[in-house]
Parts: structure tokens; sequence; C-alpha cells
């Protein structure tokens, strides 16, 4: 009687035990054991390993969610992504599956393989068999169990049935207070998942849906099933359809969430028809390469279009001169003056220089500057134009006035002594070579680069600032300004600045790469080599401050002829005023602090936005001006701001912001 309740009670153990360990191994598998007859039954339902499949499809209730649990990866669409980058394209050139993790599979990946510069993750999985909770693992798992429930029973066979019960009721209690423990856990993970709805998803998954597509079309299996090829060529049309223009989720018609049901089935179609990674991959190599080739061909395109356009004058602004010159002449000689013309030779005032043929722009640096001075009717401004635009900007001036500073409006023609016989820029644009190397484009000695051959490079307004003194000789120090400038800060802290003996107080480009000297001189040729440093700070022209007495004393006239006489051929530098600027004033500028003057908003979208809200001066060098259309529209506000766009010859004009 004894050992038959001692053999029953190592039954009744053994199945408490064999249970235990069953348990166990079925969380190591990740089934859920209360589950675990049903999941091995599905076992051969379960998800594969597919050839497409993005962490952020994956829907719940509150969206399309971003953020996986920490038992899931969280990838990022490098492909589609890797399209609009310069990045190292070929190290993403496949996507990765984040299947669905359900209760029967469970992948283990060594972290080394993140690490290695490996082709496509792919691989790795593929070769890698599945540890599926299967049948047969089940058993293994049970079979170890059994084989430690025989050594638990050799181990407590002398014991008693009174031991045997108390041990019982021990390990029962055990048990289940450790499952106990561990379903708060499973709880508490599951409040740890983070639900991110990511921005514009259902844009990005249309997008991502015709690449996938497009992958299937030109695959070998695919294009032998001539219905399939039907139906997802349809089903292109429709997703291309719905997503037009769109860029937000908020763009997209109300059918949209259909056809993206009704694409992902057919995807669904074409993962069971073509499986093979390395044939996707192999497609997927070739479309970035493809991509990349048409990147480069636009980009030259773009370059081209861009520097064109940079030529150009939009029809507003060429109305505009018109409209003005035509009201100008119909004034008698008295209207045409400007008032407080005794003030322009007054050295306690201060006086601005610009030179400038766009009426616009020059409004809108005089406009800035004066709203931001704290005492405008100290502010003087000398503005120089050509013969064309002459009558044009005296009129716009004489139509709006800078409140109660004094504005002066001269023709360059008007300088005599300003000729080829003493100036050797002006010979130089007038000689044959010149003439050649601009208009005569076929020739071998004419330059590629479309960039130095601005016409802004053949009008003499640009060198004017070589010739300050000569232009105001009874001045002592003169603000130099460029037509793309805005002024957000009073400027007049400028004349106090101390320029210790130099001739030109500018802003340093050090930070800038291009902005050295070995950018822009040829230090190939001794000349520079033996009188420069090739890494050099530049400084940018713009918004300089020019003392005039030091300048005369130093004649700094004269160094700038002797340079531009050596570059007759244009051996040491290219055109453009820059480099012999940094010739010229080589160890004679001053370096402002960098909040006076900002750069770069005529060509970089991504300058500091805190730079330019502490800038006195932002300045648009660079293509993209912002009274053309291919300004950067974030930027364009800042010059917009003074332009009175329902002024009369505005409209009549059709300018327009």
């Amino acid at each position: 009687m004894e050992q038959e309740n001692r053999k029953r009670g190592r039954e009744e153990l053994g199945e408490e035990k064999k249970e235990f360990f069953v348990k166990n191994a079925a969380k190591k598998q990740g089934v859920n054991y209360n589950d675990s007859e049903s999941s091995i039954v599905s076992s051969e339902n379960h998800i594969a390993l597919g050839v497409f499949d993005f962490p952020w499809l994956h829907e719940h209730d509150e969206g399309i969610i971003s953020k996986l649990s920490d038992e899931y990866w969280n990838f990022q669409d490098s492909f589609s992504s890797s399209l609009d980058e310069t990045c190292t394209q070929t190290e993403v050139a496949c996507l990765y599956e984040i299947p669905t993790f359900n209760s029967s599979i469970s992948l283990s990946i060594p972290d080394s393989k993140f690490e290695e510069n490996v082709d496509c993750i792919w691989s790795f999985l593929l070769n890698q068999p599945l540890q599926q909770g299967s049948e047969n693992e089940i058993k293994k798992s049970s079979g170890d169990a059994e084989d430690k429930i025989k050594a638990s029973e050799q181990q407590n066979s002398d014991n008693d049935s009174q031991n045997m019960e108390a041990q019982q009721k021990q390990e029962s209690s055990q048990n289940s207070g450790n499952i106990g423990k561990k379903e708060p856990i499973n709880i508490n993970n599951e409040k740890r998942i983070e639900k991110t709805v990511v921005p514009d998803a259902r844009v990005r998954q249309l997008k991502d849906q015709l690449i996938r597509a497009k992958v299937y079309l030109s695959l070998p299996a695919t294009r032998n099933n001539p219905n399939f090829i039907r139906e997802l060529r349809l089903r292109i049309k429709e997703v291309q359809r719905s997503l037009g223009d769109a860029t937000k989720d908020s763009d997209l018609p109300k059918a949209a969430y259909e056809k993206l049901k009704a694409m992902e089935q057919s995807l669904a179609k074409g993962k069971q028809i073509q499986d093979d990674c390395a044939v996707v991959v192999k497609k997927l190599r070739a479309m970035l390469h493809s991509t990349e080739e048409q990147l480069r061909v636009h980009k030259k395109q773009a370059l081209f279009l861009t520097q064109l356009t940079a030529k150009t004058l939009p029809k507003g602004l060429h109305c505009l001169p018109l409209r003005l010159t035509t009201e100008y002449y119909t004034l008698n000689s008295s209207q045409q003056q400007f008032p407080n013309q005794e003030k322009l030779e007054d050295r306690r005032l201060f006086h601005y220089a610009l030179f400038s043929d766009n009426v616009l722009a020059a409004a809108v640096v005089v406009n800035s500057t004066i709203t931001n001075a704290k005492h405008p009717g100290n502010h003087v401004f000398h503005i120089v134009t050509d013969r064309l635009n002459y009558a044009a900007m005296r009129m716009w001036f004489l139509v709006n006035p800078p409140g109660r500073a004094t504005i002066q409006v001269q023709n360059i023609e008007e300088f005599t002594w300003l000729n080829a016989s003493y100036s050797p820029v002006l010979k130089q644009l007038a000689s044959q070579a010149m003439i050649d190397y601009y208009f005569r484009t076929h020739r071998a000695n004419s330059d590629a680069n479309l960039k130095f051959r601005n016409p802004k490079y053949l009008s003499i307004l640009n060198h004017l600032r070589f010739y300050l003194p000569e232009i105001f000789p009874k001045l002592n120090k003169v603000l130099f300004l460029d037509d793309d400038i805005v002024v957000k800060k009073d400027l007049s802290g400028l004349w106090s600045i101390d320029l210790k003996g130099n001739v030109n107080g500018a802003v340093e480009t050090c930070g800038e790469t291009f902005h050295r000297f070995d950018r822009y001189l040829n230090f190939s040729n001794p000349l520079i080599s033996k009188n420069f440093e090739p890494r050099a700070c530049g400084w940018a022209y713009g918004m300089n401050i020019f003392d005039l007495d030091e300048w005369r004393r130093q004649n700094i006239t004269e160094v700038y002829h002797t340079w531009q006489k050596l570059n007759h051929d244009r051996q040491l530098w290219k055109l453009g005023t820059l480099p012999p600027g940094l010739i010229t004033f080589w160890k004679r500028t001053y370096p402002l602090d960098r909040n006076w003057h900002v750069l770069g908003l005529g060509y970089n979208p991504s300058v500091n936005q805190r730079d330019i809200e502490r800038a006195a001066v932002v300045h648009y060098n660079g293509n993209m001006k912002p009274w053309l259309e291919i300004g950067i529209p974030k930027y364009r506000n800042y010059w917009a701001k003074y332009v009175d766009y329902d002024h009369q010859y505005l409209r009549e004009c059709n300018i327009n912001p």
C-alpha cells in the first residue's frame, strides 16, 4: 500500500514537473502555453520571411506605428531615402523585412551581423533555419523534461510519501509564484511599447509600394505571369493617381486607403511568386545605380538652368525701370532734384556707397537701413548706377523719399576720370580677348564653368569698389553695401570701430572652406605662391567699412592696378572682384564680429537660424536672389518685408510677392 502511494505520488509529481518544463520550453520559443496546441497545429501557416516588409507598415488602432517594442528592430527605409541623399548609397541597397513575430517564430541574429559590411541581412536570415515552435521542437523539449523527471525520480525514490507530498506542495507553490511574477513583467513590457504615429506615413507607404511594384514588374518570375503583371500595372496606375503631388496625408483623396490595401494584396501575390532575395537585391541595385545616373544628369541640367536664370532679368524688373524712366522725363528740372544735398560731404554723418543697376534691390537696401536706424537723419546714401537706369533710379527715390535720410544718385558716365587709360580693368573688359571669352563660346579658350561667364563681370559697376577715394574725395569713412543685402539692425556703430591702421573692415569667412585663398587664386603661379598663403582666411564683400584716409595714405588703388595688369591673361585668378580684393587688401583687413554680416542666403538653405536672427546684415550672395523665382523661399520674407507690393508702379509691372 505504501509502495502504491509512493508510486502515485511520483506520477503526480512527474506530471507537474513535465508540465512545468513544457511551459518553460514553450516560453523560450515565444509560445503561449495556453494556446500551445493551437500554435503547434497552426505552425504550418506562419508568415514566412518575405522580400518586402517595413516596420512602419504595422497598423494598430491608433494608426501606423513607427517604434515597436524592444524585441523588434527599428530599421529605416534606406532605399527611398538614399535617392535624395549623397551618402554611401551602395551600402544601403536592400530593404529589410521585419516580420510580425507571432507566437511560434524566433530569430537569433548575433549583433556582429549588424556591424559587418554585408550586402544584405537577408542572406544571413535565409541561410539560418527558423527556430519555429513546431511539434518536433516541442517534443524535443518534452523529451528533455522527461529525462530530468527520471533523474528526479531516482534521486527521491527513498523518500517517504509524507515528504513527497510536502515537497509537491512546496514546488507547486513556487511554480505558481514564478508564473505570477512573470505576468506583470509582460504587462509592463506592453506598457513600454511606444506608439508614435509617423507623420505623413500614408504617403510614404504609397511611395514605397510603387517602388516594390516596379521591382516585381521587372523580375523574371513575375514577368512570366501575364495576369499578375496586368493586375500590378493597374494597381500602379491607381496608386499614382491617388498619390498625385501629395506630400502629406491630408492631401490624399478619401479612396487612397482602399487603393493602398488593394496594392498590398497584389504585392503579397508577388511575394509568393518571387521570394528570392538575391534577385531582388540585384534589381534594387540596378534601380539605384540608374537613379544615381539620372540624378547626376539632372543636377548638371539644374546647374545650367540656375546659372541661366541668374543672368536673366524678370519681366517685372525690366518693366519697372522703363515705367520710372518715362515718368522721370515728365518732370521739370526743379522736380528732379533731391533735398539736403549739403549733407553729401559732411564727415560727421554716416555715408553709404551702393553701386547697382537694380532699382528694386537698391530700394530694399535703403529702406531696410533707414527702418532700423536709430537716427535716420544722420544717414547719407550715395548710389551710383549706369546710364540706362539713371533716370529710373532717381525717379524711384523722388517718389519714395527715405524719410529724413539723404539720397544722392550718380551716373557712372559722369566719372570722366574713369577711362581705359587710367583703369586696367576697363581696358581689359573692352579687349577683343574678353569679347571672345564671353560671346564666342565655341572657342577652345572659353571657360566651361558658367559661373565665370556671368555678365556682371563685364560691368564696371562691379569694380567701382576699388575707386572709393576717387568717388568720394571729401569723405574719410564709407560703408560699402552690395545690393543683395538686407539690413536688420542699426549700423552706425561701425563708424566707431578702430580698424587699427587697416583699410578694410570685413567679416572673415574662415569657417567656410571655399573662402580660403587657395579657392580663389592660382597658387601654381609663382607670383601668387610667393606672396600669399594658400590657407589664409578670406573675408566677404557685401558689407565693408573702409577708412578712406588710410586708403589714400597706403595708395591702395595703385596696388589694385598693379595686380590687374599682371592678370591680363587671367592666369592669376578668374574674373570677379573678390580675388583681386583678397590680394589688394592682403594684411590690410580688420576682422569684424561675425554678427555684423551673415552670408549664404542666396545659395545655402541651411544657414543657422540663430545666426540670421542675430545678424545686423544678411547677404543673399549666390545665384538664388530673393527677387528671382529660384530664390530660397524661407529666406525671401526678410527681403520682401521691405517691398511695398501695393505700390502703383509695382502693380502696373505685375511684381508680386
